[in-house]
């Protein structure tokens, strides 16, 4: 190449550059460079990873306590005779304190359980419930009906038989989980294959059973069977409200070994952690808080599952240290809110699970019929 080429070119060049440089200088002043070339949303390896989501996150949350602090204030106040400021106000919100105990009790298993189970089982569209023990809860109750008549419902009723209904569901779902996830070729999937069949079976024995009851005998029963707040006693609650937390509590603290479990088997035993153990452990204590709500209120089928999805939805992770706290809130809302419906509004508390069963259903065929992200 000539000199005058390389001259030629090399100002060729610099002209070029000079005169884009002036360009972008005049369109600088024009419009700043960060309008025109906006930075990319910062993310982190965090769980809620960008600023908007942890904005969105918390500003659920706080909805959700103010949700939860209104209902409680109107479970205690609404409907109350006395002045606030008169001693009667607080004897009769004294009264009611218990069936907001209750309350706070059955969301706190719901939420934690059903939770804790769908990431053991990797399946976000199951309840405990189908390890049958909603079906144990109703063949006691009939079974005491049909062997001892009426009065046995009554008797029913008190810490000593609240602690055996227990005993009696825990003892059976630790040994379905012993037998069927302990040995060679222990499957999850055949465990709830054979809860299903299990609680299918206990429902028709107690079908059976309904149909040889009086007519009388059977409208005791059927109030048992509904979930309901007023099936509670306050005499459960020294044992119910202790094996609630500390379950609970074993759950929170296990998060971060929930967010492994989720990843599935082979990617949980890869990093390092007893698969078998830790879903040992977390059905334990799942059985724990399945069988106090049940014991307590009765049958809810749909809580669990409605309060999970709308955990997910709302708190947009999949960390469980922020999922199980929003679900506990969810929970005491939807069950809270329902109760305190049936109670002011159509007078009939006793059927809480009316709502919550139209409800849970209609969004468990909503997620089911669904073609989008669950």
């Amino acid at each position: 190449m000539s000199a005058e080429t390389t001259e030629f070119t090399t100002y060729s060049n610099t002209g070029r550059h000079s005169t884009t440089g002036q360009a972008e200088a005049a369109q600088d002043q024009l419009e700043p460079r960060s309008k025109r070339y906006p930075e990319p949303p910062r993310r982190s390896a965090k769980s809620l990873a960008t600023s908007k989501s942890r904005w969105r996150y918390w500003s659920i949350m706080i909805g959700l306590i103010v949700a939860s602090a209104a209902i409680a204030l109107g479970l205690l106040a609404w409907d109350n005779p006395m002045p606030i400021t008169d001693e009667g106000f607080w004897l009769i919100a004294q009264l009611r304190m218990k069936n907001l105990v209750v309350i706070a009790i059955v969301a706190l298993c719901q939420a934690f359980a059903t939770v804790a189970f769908q990431t053991v089982t990797n399946n976000r569209i199951i309840t405990p419930s189908i390890m049958g023990f909603e079906s144990l809860y109703v063949a006691i109750q009939t079974g005491a009906m049909y062997f001892f008549g009426v009065t046995a419902i009554v008797d029913l009723k008190g810490l000593v038989p609240f602690t055996v209904q227990l005993l009696l569901m825990v003892g059976l779902s630790l040994a379905l989980y012993g037998w069927l996830l302990s040995g060679r070729y222990g499957n999850i999937a055949i465990m709830l294959l054979i809860g299903v069949v299990i609680g299918g079976g206990l429902g028709s024995i107690a079908t059976f059973m309904q149909r040889t009851l009086t007519p009388s005998e059977f409208d005791v029963l059927a109030a048992r069977l509904f979930g309901s707040v007023s099936n509670s006693d306050a005499s459960y609650l020294p044992v119910s409200i202790p094996l609630c937390l500390i379950a609970c509590a074993a759950i929170y603290l296990s998060s971060a070994r929930l967010n492994v479990l989720a990843l599935g088997r082979e990617t949980t035993s890869n990093l390092g952690l007893g698969h078998r153990f830790e879903m040992m452990k977390i059905l334990f204590f799942v059985s724990i808080l399945m069988a106090v709500s049940v014991s307590m209120i009765g049958p809810m089928i749909f809580l669990g599952f409605l309060v999970a999805m709308l955990a997910y939805q709302f708190s947009d992770t999949y960390d469980h240290k922020y999922v199980l706290p929003m679900a506990a809130l969810l929970g005491f809302v939807v069950l809270g809110g329902a109760y305190f419906i049936m109670k002011n509004l159509f007078y009939a508390e006793g059927v809480v699970s009316i709502i919550i069963e139209v409800v849970g259903g209609g969004a468990f065929l909503f997620v089911i019929m669904r073609k989008g992200r669950l």
